[in-house]
């Protein structure tokens, strides 16, 4: 199983998941013709597209499903109370299938798990994906604090796609105007680099092996100071054997099966 994050951050969102029976994407953001675009670059088509899960229904998570649905009819997987604010799109109707806030779907042989996750959403829900060898991958973004559910989940797996999206003080010393600083800050808003970098140790301490720091903000975070912080308390921890890249809002980062 490879992972693929074809972009991520608050203008787009869309993993690809392949194995050598299934491609799904977790999420459909931006426009069906970068989806398009960034697959491309990969070898595969949407025509090899076999199912969407989405998190939740947020525009950067959801941009491009509509003209996706429209053109390709895919199936997509999604929760009730996230459904209710899409489904007003006939197109997205038709391929729409939806479950509750846990759930297990299997898309040929990968085995796709939700679990709850705090946001300001109707719902929101991270995946786990096992393929046929065992082998894991934990999806959590957009989540406003770390849960026992969210942690728990995610220490089972091998490989994990964890949000970083803010540097604090570059939060708070930035133009955004105080209720949307209010919104990112609170419990179900977004998860910051300091809290990521918690978590990823508590999580590399289960045997989490592998980690791409994701949806990172373009006006409260950079690149190289959300990497920075992670890798430092991984390091101080014990455990800089761990592998370690961070998503690009544009381009696409491969998280390799092999080590």
């Amino acid at each position: 199983m490879t992972a693929d994050i074809l972009f991520s951050g608050s203008r787009g969102n869309c993993t690809l998941i392949r194995t050598t029976e299934a491609n799904i994407l977790i999420d459909c953001g931006k426009s069906a013709r970068a989806v398009a675009s960034s697959l491309s670059e990969l070898g595969v088509s949407l025509c090899d597209v076999d199912a969407v899960f989405i998190t939740h229904e947020h525009t950067d998570h959801t941009s491009a499903l509509e003209a996706v649905c429209q053109r390709y009819g895919i199936p997509v997987h999604l929760t009730g109370p996230s459904s209710e604010k899409l489904l007003c799109r006939e197109c997205v109707a038709r391929c729409a299938v939806c479950h509750p806030t846990e759930y297990s779907v299997r898309v040929g042989d990968l085995t796709v798990t939700s679990f709850p996750l705090p946001h300001d959403s109707a719902a929101h829900v991270g995946y786990i994906i096992e393929d046929a060898s065992g082998d894991t991958l934990g999806i959590a973004t957009d989540m406003g604090h770390v849960t026992p559910c969210a942690e728990e989940n995610l220490s089972h797996c091998r490989r994990v796609i964890i949000e970083a999206n803010h540097d604090v003080e570059m939060l708070l010393e930035g133009s955004y105007p105080p209720f949307l600083k209010r919104r990112i800050l609170s419990p179900r808003g977004h998860l910051s680099n300091a809290d990521c970098a918690q978590l990823v140790c508590e999580l590399a301490a289960s045997g989490v092996e592998a980690f791409a720091l994701a949806h990172l903000s373009p006006e409260n975070n950079l690149p190289n100071l959300a990497y920075t912080e992670v890798k430092c308390a991984l390091d101080s921890a014990g455990f800089s054997s761990c592998d370690l890249v961070v998503c690009d809002r544009e381009f696409t980062v491969h998280l390799p099966r092999d080590l």
